[in-house]
């Protein structure tokens, strides 16, 4: 029976976090990570939230599966599980230059984007685009920096984002 109760607390608290403010989300955040938040889409906390709330009761991934997971990201090109983006953002910074296969993810209107570097361009939903500028202006329909958009300088995320 304790099982019982213990689930549907979580599955409470999983409910109540859509009901929360940013505020709120972010005092959640520093509760359950230790952290202070990070300054990302509210959609976005609630999310990591949720899956720390599941975490903390249920378990994470085991040891042996993340790696797995590492060695698996090793072995595949496109794939920067194993690699922090602080290093890509570095190495930018420095040279100006992002190696072939890197992949970036971006969030924007509760939708997922992802660009691969090419040896000469990006693509983006299997179209070819010189710029990381060109394909941030494809997914917001405004004239936006590629690289601030897609993490790349200081300022990670300049969420103009009308989706919070």
């Amino acid at each position: 029976m304790q099982v019982d109760k213990n689930r549907n607390s979580v599955l409470r608290q999983l409910a109540a976090l859509h009901k929360m403010s940013r505020t709120e989300l972010e005092e959640k955040w520093k509760d359950l990570y230790g952290t202070e938040p990070p300054l990302f889409k509210k959609s976005f906390l609630e999310k990591r939230l949720a899956y720390r709330i599941q975490e903390l009761f249920y378990g994470g991934i085991s040891q042996v599966s993340q790696h797995k997971l590492m060695q698996a990201s090793v072995k595949d090109p496109l794939c920067n599980i194993g690699r922090k983006n602080i290093a890509v953002q570095k190495a930018f910074r420095k040279t100006g230059v992002v190696l072939p296969g890197t992949r970036f993810v971006r969030e924007w209107d509760d939708r997922e984007h992802e660009v691969i570097v090419r040896d000469k361009g990006f693509e983006y939903k299997g179209k070819m685009f010189r710029s990381l500028t060109a394909i941030a202006t494809e997914i917001t329909g405004t004239k936006w920096n590629g690289p601030a958009f897609f993490g790349l300088r200081k300022g990670v995320y300049d969420d103009r984002n009308p989706s919070k």
